[in-house]
């Protein structure tokens, strides 16, 4: 388990990380979501050990990231901006990433060369931004470690490679207990891979949940009645949002499937439906909740 506990950091009178607290369970897939400068990147290079935190602690298994070269081996970092040794080829990144993880696996490493049709002997710096990215995620994968910490992996990757690497890293998950903290601004990357999300905002964690449990818990509601309604008709209910377009009614509320759907019957309505909500549109209603317009936050 990863332990980060009031964490802050500063650069000069920036604050990047404002006391952040979370945990990160072993073999869960963790989204990391946030706009630009919301803090992201920062919160993952402290949870790798690659910044030391102003205050606060981190702890992976209970024990010190920073400066621990043997829990360092268990961990791979996969910065948003790529960078490679001058004039090198994948075979030159191969050797050296042998020497820094043990449990590099060397034939795996070689095989998703062959299967991304990335050639091993082909200069690095002639590649573009979508196969540098490449490299990075294969080398993370044949590195045998239990934690890949990725910032913006996704980004730069078409969609047939961007869900070969969600499948590479959920197999890990399911085969070896890997845990990947992937962060993103984009929920939509995160939806089919992540488990648990946090949510970041200017240095702050304004939440983080469950996935399955969030989606259990909050419903979307279409309904059409005869007569108009009003949001108090539907009082009973916990509403995180009332909208009216029309004839047509979008309630979301937060509750049991049943107790929902009985008070919307009990309205008798012409016509009701309850719909899946995408990660997007729960992120919208918890947040507008707290008093964030995260419409405002998450736009591209």
């Amino acid at each position: 388990m990863i332990k980060a506990v009031n964490i802050s950091k500063s650069f000069g009178k920036i604050k990047a990380l404002d006391s952040i607290s979370a945990e990160i369970k072993q073999g869960s897939v963790f989204g990391l979501v946030g706009t630009n400068g919301a803090g992201k990147s920062t919160f993952l290079r402290v949870l790798a050990g690659i910044y030391q935190p102003d205050t606060g602690t981190v702890t992976i298994e209970d024990q010190a990231v920073f400066e621990n070269p043997a829990l360092k081996e268990r961990c791979f970092y996969i910065s948003d901006e790529q960078y490679f040794f001058n004039n090198c080829n994948p075979l030159d990144i191969l050797c050296y990433y042998q020497k820094i993880f043990p449990a590099f696996n060397k034939e795996r490493y070689l095989h998703l060369l062959k299967n991304f049709e990335l050639d091993p002997k082909r200069k690095v710096n002639t590649f573009s931004k979508g196969m540098k990215k490449q490299v990075s995620v294969i080398a993370a994968i044949s590195s045998g470690t239990d934690y890949i910490f990725c910032d913006e992996t996704f980004d730069g990757l078409d969609p047939v490679i961007r869900q070969a690497v969600k499948s590479l890293f959920a197999a890990d998950v399911a085969e070896r207990n890997l845990t990947p903290i992937i962060a993103s601004h984009n929920l939509r990357e995160l939806e089919d891979i992540c488990d648990h999300i946090g949510l970041l905002h200017k240095g702050g964690i304004l939440f983080t949940r469950d996935l399955d449990d969030m989606k259990l818990d909050i419903h979307k509601i279409q309904a059409i009645f005869s007569a108009e309604k009003s949001r108090e008709d539907f009082a009973p209910l916990e509403m995180l949002s009332f909208d009216k377009r029309g004839s047509l009614y979008t309630i979301i509320a937060r509750g049991e499937k049943t107790s929902i759907e009985a008070v919307i019957n009990a309205q008798k309505p012409v016509f009701s439906e309850l719909l899946p909500l995408t990660l997007e549109e729960i992120f919208i209603s918890e947040t507008e909740v707290k008093g964030y317009d995260i419409k405002k936050l998450l736009e591209e």
